[in-house]
């Protein structure tokens, strides 16, 4: 997960226009790039979250009263950099279109070439 990290630090995180002909043209449809975008899109969302609740369980107390309630500054910075981080939709249509992504079809026909 770090190496994702560190590969969207230069990455904007506002969305931007894409050209559909590119998309569509690693795939020869725009609907399977779509689907290839949102399913590793999924996979960088459970990655991030989970990273992100294993680090903030270090800070976690465990107490009887809900009063006590601490501050920790190294939990609060924490919590802003993955706020800041772009959307995974963002990071895997990027990867898409770098031909970082590793997608494989099951349905023999489409291996082949064939179309439904």
């Amino acid at each position: 997960m770090s190496d994702i990290k560190t590969k969207v630090q230069g990455l904007d995180p506002n969305i931007k226009s894409r050209d559909i002909g590119e998309m569509a043209g690693k795939t020869e449809n725009i609907y399977e790039g779509l689907v290839i975008i949102s399913k590793r899109a999924r996979q960088l969302a459970v990655d991030i979250k989970h990273e992100l609740h294993q680090k903030l369980e270090e800070f976690a107390i465990s107490s009887d009263t809900i009063e006590e309630i601490s501050e920790n500054k190294e939990q609060i910075e924490i919590s802003k950099f993955y706020e800041r981080l772009p959307n995974p939709v963002l990071i895997a249509t990027e990867e898409f279109l770098n031909n970082e992504i590793y997608y494989r079809y099951n349905d023999k026909k489409r291996r082949e070439g064939g179309r439904r």
